[in-house]
């Protein structure tokens, strides 16, 4: 997980070019935009995320990352099955804080990262 990490930066330099107009981005491109904000760049990790793209539009590399993060466990299991318990064993407060947490968490504002 790390690894990915490390490589978000480069991913997020190369979505923000494609955003701002730019559909083809270059290594020299990616480089500026981390450089402008101190970022040290490893030419190579640029150089490996043009060769995974190349050919691809960001809706499509978009929808390939939904994908894969689809089949990534995420603990709602848990959280469930931890407020069913509550419920059952008669805990009427944890219920409740449970509900308000749920209607917290709704709360964005109309919108999500991959709509």
């Amino acid at each position: 997980m790390a690894n990915l990490s490390r490589s978000m930066k480069y991913i997020a330099a190369y979505l923000l070019l494609v955003n701002a107009g730019n559909a083809s981005p270059s290594a020299a491109d990616i480089k500026a935009v981390l450089e402008s904000v101190s970022i040290e760049v490893e030419d190579e990790k640029i150089e490996k995320l043009l060769a995974e793209v190349e050919g691809k539009s960001a809706e499509e590399l978009i929808a390939e990352g939904n994908e894969k993060l689809s089949s990534v466990p995420t603990g709602g299991a848990a959280a469930a099955s931890s407020s069913g318990a509550a419920a059952a064993s008669g805990d009427a407060p944890a219920e409740e804080e449970a509900e308000e947490e749920a209607e917290e968490s709704d709360d964005d504002m109309g919108f999500g990262l991959f709509d």
